[in-house]
């Protein structure tokens, strides 16, 4: 009924004198995979932090300062 291709997992694993190559091109594209999946994590936090800077710096730029009315047209009337 079913009949494997390989005989046992040490054939699997030589897949045929091939399986350098095909273990290596598994192991290189999983390397990547993560490799570029720990770029875009910490890529994203750096932009977060930067975010997060630019939002302080133009909150303190456009804050009101102390002791002065937020609306200007009031204290001019």
């Amino acid at each position: 009924m079913f009949d494997p291709y390989f005989d046992s997992v040490a054939a699997f694993i030589a897949m045929g004198e091939h399986g350098f190559f095909v273990w290596s091109a598994y192991g290189l594209s999983a390397l990547l995979i993560v490799t570029n999946m720990l770029v875009a994590v910490r890529r994203q936090g750096r932009v977060r932090a930067e975010i997060a800077r630019q939002a302080r710096r133009d909150g303190a730029r456009t804050s009101p300062k102390a002791g002065t009315s937020s609306n200007s047209v009031e204290s001019n009337q």
